[in-house]
């Protein structure tokens, strides 16, 4: 019996588990992927896409754990369109599951090496199978973004026939942009009467952007990774995704969002992937202010330079002090110390300060902000 609340506007299937982990040279432990399911079920994710059960060993392990966990989130397993792997997915004790077969003809060619034919047949097979165990289902139409378009209205149909729940469209090696990917999207819709996920990939730099055109178009899922974690340049990124919709969409799924840090930096370490301070969204830059400017601006009101609170995503407003400062930042710096900075002393020490930091190449500390009032106006009387 599926987990998932019937008549949401927006659905997430997270594949962190699965999809990030297959990042060449990251491994999760499995207690690692227990608490990133923990984490993920708390935020407020739909389904979790769990890993692949038919691998066995230490994966199966793992999976079998989260399902047992008593998450409120649906649990899904990946699976080709075999019986076995289905199999597999059914004794972890998940309610969902993926079935994934490439649909474009270059992977049919090549990769499977064989026929439109065999990949409708055995797809059906597969989902038929699953259906009768009760299953909710999302067949996964792989390399989709380069499938013939009739082709996959074709295989979309039969999928829905045959009893599936969902169709994933897989921008496989993310060369959509978000123009062509609402047009493809609607044209589905039009035809066909299933929901659609959107799974995109970021190679050219779009991952997001293509999954809320798709949203546009009418998808009513999206998948997605914590920090956008996944094969080449990565998956869209769940905390993008989410504060896109709600900030930009008005679409607020009521995610508790303010552990988009904690839980970013947990699966940054799990996965050995550096957290880089630009990361939108949960980056140590996304509330950092230095340009003189800018940190004038934020100061006085913070809506001027920032499109949500920080606290909203579990990250603070930081002013720095360095080569591009002006003279509010720091006076804004010193008041934190208890020390009154006049315009004139402002004026006087803001040059040295820049210098400084030309020096170093970076802001200053605190500490060095002191040495260098120190030296030109003495010791501070509190």
């Amino acid at each position: 019996m599926s987990k998932l609340v019937p008549g949401k506007q927006i659905y997430i299937v997270d594949t962190t588990l699965r999809d990030g982990e297959q990042t060449a040279g990251v491994v999760f432990a499995n207690r690692e992927k227990v608490r990133i399911a923990k984490f993920l079920d708390e935020l407020g994710v739909d389904q979790i896409e769990a890993g692949i059960p038919v691998m066995g060993g230490d994966e199966k392990e793992a999976i079998t754990a989260i399902c047992r966990s008593g998450l409120k989130a649906s649990i899904m397993g990946w699976n080709r369109p075999v019986i076995k792997d289905i199999e597999e997915s059914l004794s972890c004790g998940v309610d969902a599951v993926a079935i994934s077969i490439s649909t474009s003809d270059i992977h049919i060619k090549y990769k499977l090496q064989t026929s439109r034919e065999w990949v409708l047949e055995n797809m059906v097979k597969a989902v038929e199978f699953a259906k009768k165990e009760g299953m909710y289902i999302s067949v996964n139409a792989e390399d989709a973004s380069r499938s013939d378009p009739e082709f996959l209205i074709q295989f979309a149909r039969a999928a829905k026939e045959a009893g599936a729940d969902r169709l994933r469209y897989c921008d496989t090696v993310g060369i959509l942009e978000p123009f062509v990917t609402y047009e493809k999207i609607k044209y589905i819709r039009e035809n066909v009467d299933i929901d659609i996920e959107m799974h995109t990939h970021n190679d050219f730099g779009m991952a997001t952007a293509n999954a809320l055109a798709g949203v546009r178009a009418g998808a009513s899922w999206v998948g997605v990774t914590v920090i956008g974690l996944g094969e080449r340049a990565g998956n869209a990124a769940l905390e993008e995704v989410v504060m896109a919709l709600k900030h930009l969409q008005g679409i607020d799924l009521g995610y508790k969002t303010e552990l988009f840090r904690e839980v970013a930096e947990y699966v940054s370490r799990a996965s050995g992937r550096e957290l880089p301070a630009w990361k939108a969204i949960v980056g140590s830059n996304m509330f950092a202010h230095e340009s003189g400017i800018h940190a004038d601006g934020a100061l006085k009101n913070p809506k001027t330079y920032e499109a949500f609170a920080p606290e909203e995503v579990g990250l603070e407003r930081q002013i720095l002090v360095g080569k591009h400062s002006g003279t509010a930042a720091l006076k804004a710096k010193f008041a934190e110390y208890g020390i009154h900075l006049s315009d004139h002393k402002a004026s006087e020490l803001l040059p040295k300060v820049r210098s400084y930091c030309v020096q170093l190449k970076r802001p200053l500390f605190d500490k060095e902000l002191m040495y260098l009032y120190e030296d030109y106006f003495g010791k501070p009387k509190f």
